[in-house]
């Protein structure tokens, strides 16, 4: 039984990531700032089972102590998981102040504290994977998400950072999610919106958050044990092309304004 601490499991991503590695016998610590639906074990739980330690990520003391009070609760480390994370909807200039700094402490620094507070663990017990919830805003200029894309930027960087740091005892790798239905996502789009994103993914739909999980629990397993400082990409194909879900872009070259369109190009 292996002992898992995953920050944002109390819904969406971070809650399925928490079930799948529940089921396959781990004992998981869900840290989040909501408390989880459903009744929390205690730290000392057994196989199966999930605890729930209250945590603002964004709060580097606070996420010190979790991490030392799982490890001296169960006495080690195996995987953790910074999945924590918040997404603000505004143009460039409409953002406060108060909002850009909130997105890079929950999603930037929060993972930073947690990845560097769990790392003496790993390095101390001989192994550890240290695991994050990026995204394929990282990699493109979505609009209206600009401390988003800056923040999942940051975390693939880290990754790269961590895992040159800390290997050959500690593997890092970062899951870059695409569309997934999570409670956050369905906060931000309307059905209609979702649907318009859909139509431009060539998987034509949204991730489950199952799904994203389902590669968490891979690359925590020992089929992954060649694989650091990585980004997975779990997009149905979004990033393939040169245009992003989000913002509809010409999929074909486009005319010169002397010139006419081509007939039947691509």
């Amino acid at each position: 039984m292996r002992t898992v601490i995953v920050s944002g499991a109390s819904s969406g991503i971070g809650k399925a990531t928490a079930e799948r590695f529940a089921a396959s016998g781990d004992h998981v610590v869900n840290l989040d700032v909501s408390k989880p639906g459903a009744p929390a074990a205690d730290l000392d739980g057994g196989p199966g089972t999930v605890s729930f330690l209250e945590v603002d990520v964004a709060d580097w003391q606070a996420v010190k102590e979790a991490v030392d009070a799982v490890h001296a609760a169960r006495g080690g480390l195996d995987v953790v998981i910074a999945n924590a994370g918040i997404s603000i909807r505004s143009s460039v200039l409409e953002l406060t102040e108060a909002d850009v700094r909130r997105a890079v402490d929950v999603n930037l620094v929060g993972v930073l504290a947690l990845w560097r507070h769990s790392a003496p663990y790993m390095l101390e017990q001989g192994h550890g994977v240290l695991l994050a919830t990026a995204s394929v805003n990282g990699s493109r200029g979505y609009p209206l998400y600009a401390p988003y894309n800056a923040t999942k930027a940051g975390v693939a960087s880290l990754c790269q950072t961590f895992a040159m740091e800390l290997s050959p005892l500690v593997r890092t790798a970062c899951v870059t999610p695409g569309a997934v239905l999570t409670p956050m996502q369905r906060a931000e789009y309307t059905d209609a919106m979702l649907d318009e994103v859909n139509e431009r993914i060539p998987a034509r739909r949204h991730a489950s958050p199952e799904e994203i999980a389902g590669v968490f629990h891979f690359l925590a397993s020992d089929q992954a044990t060649f694989v650091t400082g990585q980004e997975f990409v779990v997009d149905g194909g979004e990033t393939a092309g040169a245009t992003t879900a989000f913002f509809p872009g010409p999929l074909a070259p486009q005319p010169r304004p002397d010139q006419d369109a081509p007939e039947g190009g691509k």
